[in-house]
């Protein structure tokens, strides 16, 4: 399957890369300071954090109902997922087809649970571990509050583990 994308989307989707980009660079900077995740945040970051992990939680009981539509609904209609061993999928349309074919195969199945959650700003991330049809893996999620005060994922990345 090819992919156009625009030059407007290229340069939303380079923004969105850069956005990461500091998500975990202030991530690994803390880390490397010995901070853990949440030292010296506030109550209302932490708090912020808990809820992410939990929208994430959501968001693995939606997969588990087999429903692409449904799935896709946790992404920013400008969102890219970076699936295993596939092109990029660039947009929540994009990312829908992505996870329709998973469900196409009636014997597929996935669940995740987080285990980090962080949030910066209107920035944030989720990662954890994955198990599905065809085995173990881990993944990363930056998410990014919404002008309505939701959170969107805007990059999802999953990979396997090997062998």
């Amino acid at each position: 399957m090819m992919i156009t994308v625009s030059m407007s989307k290229r340069r939303s989707a380079a923004a969105h890369v850069l956005h990461a980009t500091g998500v975990l660079a202030l991530v690994t900077l803390a880390s490397c300071a010995g901070a853990s995740p949440g030292a010296g945040k506030g109550a209302d970051t932490i708090a912020e954090a808990k809820a992410l992990a939990k929208l994430d939680d959501d968001w693995s009981a939606a997969a588990a109902t087999r429903d692409a539509g449904r799935v896709a609904a946790f992404y920013a209609e400008d969102a890219i997922a970076y699936p295993p061993n596939e092109p990029v999928a660039v947009g929540r349309a994009a990312a829908e087809k992505v996870w329709a074919a998973y469900f196409a195969d009636s014997t597929y199945s996935i669940s995740w649970k987080t285990d980090h959650a962080e949030v910066i700003g209107d920035l944030g991330y989720t990662a954890g571990a994955y198990q599905d049809s065809f085995g173990k893996g881990k993944y990363l999620c930056v998410w990014m509050k919404q002008a309505d005060g939701s959170w969107k994922a805007i990059h999802d990345m999953w990979n396997t583990d090997s062998k």
